[in-house]
């Protein structure tokens, strides 16, 4: 076999990327060489098909290396990917995580699966991580896996239940992540404001937070990946609304803004609920910018229901929208229910992303003259400039050689093609 380093390619969440670093450890230690590794995703058929395109390219342009399948999409539905000439082996979400899995299979040549039931697993170890490919920001995971039945989504078949990772081994890979250099973390998990009720004590997102920013003083920015505003403790509120360690951004699973699409998708929340959030986090805290999860399209949304969730971006000050056109996935109760056309999902869709980039232009224009606190990401090709995100999480132009996972002062002074224009002040 070829000594070419193998490879894994990620979709979806951030939780997905955390964990593709551990996949890369655990195929570096189990001596994997010549291997492609699909770590994919089940959010929506498309991700599941751009997975499917993508592991097709690979085979085409790698015809000797050794494709492994895990991930969601390969979790929730293994078949889909045995059935593919290209793949072969397919392992399940607890099993990616183990490097033994990727030193002998242990499986004929005739079968290529090992994926086992994710509702047994009753707790998610915690893996120390050193450092990341891309050498700014470090993700650390909190939590898997979902205790709720939303009617769209079918991640918890292929996450299992919500289980936490002590507090003490989230402040141990948090402090050996600082101690390599990194100044910005991000919490994840699939559910995180769901942190705790399985640990001893009266643990939550909140007072993980509290612990984390008391125990590691060194570390300067703290991120959260998607909250569930209705989830949300006083403890947590208390830390974005007063500890400037915690960077002003918020995503928010708010799905839609009319009450009855939000009761047929089984949400927890009314629309209510979340502009009273929004407006309650602005009134300690103006300066903070959220993001939301909005789904265009779900099954019976009438024009008048949809107008509910255009009106919430306004309600709610939503600034980053990360918009899906409902996709039905099987197995779930809201691919039973009447559904729309696609072209309906798609132009709605469309609406909302527009109002998502009015809404963006505004934040930057906002920021012109301001000052700003950039963390460095990557030098751009052929400029004498780097790029990176402000604390609001604004993409970020500053001219000159700064080097990646630093945090650089600098004033804004305008902004091109959605991003910030900057000129250095302090590094």
């Amino acid at each position: 076999m070829s000594d070419r380093k193998t490879e894994v390619v990620t979709f979806g969440c951030r939780l997905n990327t955390y964990e593709s670093e551990i996949i890369k450890n655990n195929a570096a230690q189990a001596g994997l060489n010549n291997a492609v590794i699909f770590n994919t995703c089940a959010v929506t058929a498309e991700a599941t098909r751009q997975a499917k395109q993508s592991i097709r390219r690979m085979r085409r342009d790698n015809p000797d290396a050794e494709i492994i399948v895990t991930g969601c999409a390969a979790q929730i539905d293994p078949a889909q990917f045995a059935g593919m000439d290209e793949v072969d082996r397919i392992i399940g979400n607890e099993e990616k995580l183990d490097s033994k899995s990727y030193q002998d299979f242990g499986l004929s040549n005739s079968e290529k699966v090992a994926v086992n039931d994710i509702m047994s697993v009753k707790k998610t170890a915690p893996h120390l991580i050193d450092g990341f490919e891309e050498r700014s920001r470090a993700f650390v995971q909190v939590q898997n896996g979902c205790d709720h039945r939303c009617t769209f989504c079918i991640i918890p078949y292929g996450r299992g239940n919500s289980r936490s990772v002590p507090a003490g081994e989230v402040i141990d890979q948090i402090k050996r992540l600082v101690d390599n250099g990194y100044k910005e973390v991000i919490i994840t998990g699939v559910d995180i404001t769901s942190y705790g009720p399985d640990l001893p004590g009266n643990a939550t997102l909140g007072s993980l937070c509290e612990k984390v920013l008391t125990n590691v003083p060194d570390l300067e920015r703290l991120r959260l990946s998607s909250i569930d505003s209705i989830e949300t403790d006083e403890a947590l509120f208390d830390i974005i609304t007063s500890d400037k360690r915690m960077m002003p951004h918020l995503h928010l699973s708010l799905q839609a803004g009319d009450n009855m699409i939000l009761k047929r998708m089984k949400r927890r929340h009314t629309r209510e609920d979340s502009i009273e959030f929004c407006n309650r986090v602005l009134a300690a805290r103006p300066d903070v910018v959220f993001g939301a999860d909005i789904i265009a399209g779900f099954p019976t949304e009438t024009e008048e229901m949809f107008q509910n969730s255009l009106k919430l971006v306004e309600d709610c000050n939503l600034t980053y929208l990360h918009v899906f056109p409902y996709s039905e996935r099987e197995g779930t109760p809201a691919a039973k229910m009447p559904q729309m056309d696609k072209s309906i999902r798609k132009e709605r869709a469309g609406r909302l992303r527009a109002l998502g980039e009015e809404k963006v232009r505004n934040l930057l224009s906002s920021q012109v003259g301001q000052e700003v606190s950039i963390l460095v990401e990557k030098p751009l090709k052929n400029q004498n400039a780097v790029i990176g995100h402000t604390e609001h999480f604004a993409p970020a132009k500053i001219m000159g050689n700064i080097p990646t996972g630093h945090i650089a002062k600098a004033r804004v002074t305008g902004y091109q093609d959605g991003i910030l224009i900057t000129e250095v002040m302090d590094v």
